[in-house]
């Protein structure tokens, strides 16, 4: 799958001193101009790579198939985190940041491809903040996660991400080797200002 099969945003670094690069994954419905002004506010001056979902669903940008609420295809989910690996490394070349220092930021669908990327294709981003994430391989052994970090957000009264799947979702990831922060909120699938800061905080440490 080649990098064209993205419409993005890139925007380029303006602190000189931060290495680091965003990908940011929006929602369900989403574009690619979504979550840039989050990105912005998080991590201050760092370059933002920034695709559009290309499967529509009945009208709405996704990052892959699914068949049902929580339901998702499990190959779609394979052959679009390896389209989006190999997009990274694209536009890595093409705009010239570092690609071992990318940080993905994902809402719901964006954070679910998010953290399937990172634990298919380990190369393809450092660290990741995952917002309202489920369980997306529930047989994936997840492996070569030894240094990278996570950020798990999740919504207590989340109706879409039972409290219990987000566990499973930590657990796997940690057993991949990655050092994972789990944040919860008192709301449901909505982003809040609470976990804006403490993702903050977090992506300076």
């Amino acid at each position: 799958m080649s990098s064209e099969t993205f419409v993005h945003r890139f925007v380029p670094a303006t602190n000189p001193e931060e290495k680091r690069t965003l990908l940011l994954l929006h929602g369900t419905g989403g574009n690619e101009n979504d979550l840039i002004p989050l990105g912005e506010t998080v991590l201050p001056g760092a370059a933002i790579l920034s695709p559009r979902g290309h499967i529509d669903e009945h009208g709405a940008f996704r990052f892959f198939r699914r068949f049902a609420e929580g339901v998702f295809d499990i190959q779609s989910i394979r052959e679009e985190a390896a389209g989006l690996a190999g997009f990274i490394a694209a536009s890595a070349r093409k705009y010239g940041f570092d690609p071992s220092r990318v940080v993905t930021i994902g809402f719901s669908n964006g954070a679910n491809i998010g953290h399937s990327l990172m634990c298919l294709h380990p190369d393809a981003v450092h660290d990741g903040v995952f917002i309202r994430a489920m369980v997306t391989l529930p047989d994936l052994q997840a492996s070569g996660l030894a240094g990278k970090r996570a950020f798990l957000s999740t919504g207590k009264l989340d109706p879409i991400v039972p409290n219990e799947n987000a566990l499973q979702l930590e657990a796997q990831l940690t057993s991949g080797g990655a050092e994972v922060t789990h944040h919860w909120v008192d709301a449901g699938h909505n982003l809040t200002r609470n976990e804006i800061d403490a993702i903050r905080v977090w992506l300076a440490e």
